[in-house]
């Protein structure tokens, strides 16, 4: 009888823990941007004030869109094809990047390596119960990431830095050489379906270029 009631109640266990997750196959994660650059001169980081970063999912295909007063920055990954390109709109000037895997694998090197300690801590997000993680980079670097388990996304590669957590990152913050910190915070989650179209690639209006040429060019 002893053992049946412990069969009981691990099925129990396990049946709850998979009610509270919410798998992620479609929708849209939105991100407020806060810069602080700790300083009460201006700085360039300052214009970047009031920055949203918003990524549309649909199964295998993501789209990042960062907006800031100065442009846009959109990302546009193909997990089918493994393609990624690179949409720069920055006044009249207007970049499409075409990278590789290896391409990509080198835009993001900084987090190539990083490793994730797991801390005691919750917060709540958008309702969302959320665990600490400390965040380790080759070169030393530390920073505080929040994420939630109670959403199981399919597609990870809208967050290439905070991929491998068990859940998305509702908040998370880097500190750059220059001591300015930067902080994401998820100002909205949005399960509606995303239009394919909206990971359509322009036919005009850009320069289109690799990512080697992008780099010489910088």
């Amino acid at each position: 009888m002893k053992n049946k009631f412990c069969v009981l109640f691990l099925f129990l266990v396990i049946a709850v823990s998979a009610t509270a997750q919410k798998k992620f196959t479609e929708g849209t994660i939105s991100y407020d941007v806060v810069i602080t650059t700790g300083s009460e001169k201006t700085r360039n980081a300052d214009f970047l004030d009031g920055t949203t970063v918003v990524n549309y999912i649909k199964g295998d295909k993501s789209r990042t869109e960062m907006v800031s007063p100065l442009g846009t920055l959109t990302t546009i990954y193909d997990g089918t094809k493994n393609a990624i390109v690179i949409l720069k709109d920055i006044g009249e000037q207007k970049y499409m990047i075409t990278l590789s895997p290896n391409d990509w694998k080198d835009a993001n090197k900084k987090y190539n390596g990083m490793s994730f300690t797991y801390e005691d801590g919750e917060k709540i997000i958008l309702d969302y119960k959320c665990k600490k993680a400390v965040a380790r980079l080759n070169d030393g670097t530390t920073y505080t990431v929040w994420y939630t388990p109670d959403l199981i996304p399919q597609n990870k590669n809208f967050q290439y830095e905070t991929s491998s957590l068990p859940g998305p990152a509702m908040e998370y913050e880097t500190v750059n050489s220059k001591g300015e910190k930067t902080t994401y915070t998820v100002s909205k989650i949005n399960f509606s379906p995303v239009p394919v179209s909206k990971f359509d690639l322009p036919k005009s209006g850009y320069r289109v270029m690799t990512y080697a040429e992008s780099k010489a060019g910088s």
